[in-house]
């Protein structure tokens, strides 16, 4: 019966060169449902493994009713990517880093404005003045934002020592978003656009002789094996956003949909807890695989602070009103 109630339904497909397999309708029909998620690091972050965990805990909470299965290391999509790929769904829920998507609303870049929010505390409450402003954005695009988690502060990486900004002028400055490249911009460092999994490669090749990224990124990419000079300026705590498209989280049914929910808001507190815990350890390892490691970088953060100044300013006029209100909500 059921063989026959396929070729039936294939009929008619068939007729419109159109092709079904006994698979195709066993798979509509199933209980299980199936996500790719995709994310632009390695398997060794802590934000990765935090993925990891996301996705094994929502396969315990909806007894096996929903699987994701994570795709790390840009394997699926590139990072730049991977936000287009869930807004047009090619994938039903990713990973990316906010403020690489500024240039398409400066909203996504409030927490890469250099020495806005330095600590914790401070960027989680930047986080909560902001959320409501990204929810609304990113439901405009077809998706929801189900948790962010910060890197640790951006710190300065170089090949050379760096006494101040000045050192910089001409050199080749890594950048991954649009702050990072406009930071460039104002030191005179040559901006080179270029992802976390290609840097140790552009390193090798002499393509970046210095960026800012976390003390995270330093440890699990190996950057101590060619950079030598660290200065731990903590200018911003970027955040990645875990979204996944409305489209798909509407076609679960609601038991499983609230475990989703439930699920990626604990995911997101454990995120936050783990990056806290994890900087001073990331710190001393990269002391222990031989960088110079200075803590104080006092000079390097007064100059940072008064380009901080201008970009937040620059910021202000490219968000209008609503970046505003997420400034005062920031500063109440």
């Amino acid at each position: 019966m059921k063989r026959r109630v396929l070729a039936l339904a294939a009929g008619p497909l068939m007729a419109l060169g159109l092709t079904i397999t006994p698979h195709a309708v066993w798979a509509q029909g199933a209980a299980v449902v199936k996500w790719d998620l995709p994310s632009g690091y390695g398997i060794n972050t802590f934000q990765v493994q935090n993925l990891q965990w996301f996705a094994d805990e929502v396969d315990k909470a909806t007894a096996g009713k929903l699987k994701i299965t994570l795709h790390p290391g840009a394997s699926l999509f590139k990072a730049n990517e991977i936000k287009r790929a869930v807004q047009s769904g090619q994938t039903q829920i990713g990973e990316f880093i906010l403020s690489g998507s500024a240039n398409e609303n400066a909203l996504f870049g409030v927490d890469s404005i250099p020495f806005l929010a330095t600590t914790y505390a401070e960027a989680r409450k930047l986080n909560d003045a902001s959320l409501p402003a990204l929810d609304k954005l990113l439901a405009g695009q077809g998706m929801k934002l189900l948790y962010t988690v910060p890197w640790p502060g951006q710190s300065l990486y170089s090949k050379k020592p760096v006494a101040s900004l000045a050192d910089l002028r001409g050199t080749k400055m890594r950048a991954y978003n649009p702050a990072t490249t406009r930071i460039a911009e104002l030191v005179g460092a040559q901006p080179v656009t270029i992802q976390l999994a290609e840097l140790p490669q552009a390193l090798a090749t002499g393509g970046v002789d210095n960026f800012l990224t976390s003390s995270a990124s330093g440890v699990d990419s190996k950057l101590y094996e060619q950079v030598k000079f660290f200065y731990d300026v903590n200018a911003w705590l970027p955040r990645n956003a875990v979204v996944v498209s409305v489209k798909a989280l509407d076609a679960l049914d609601a038991t499983t949909r609230a475990a989703v929910l439930r699920v990626a808001a604990a995911a997101g507190e454990r995120g936050w807890k783990l990056s806290d815990q994890k900087d001073d350890e990331y710190l001393k390892e990269l002391g222990a695989r031989g960088m110079m490691v200075d803590r104080s970088s006092t000079r390097l953060k007064a100059e940072l602070k008064s380009i901080g100044e201008r970009m937040a300013a620059e910021w202000l006029r490219q968000a209008g009103p609503e970046g505003q209100a997420i400034i005062d909500a920031y500063r109440r």
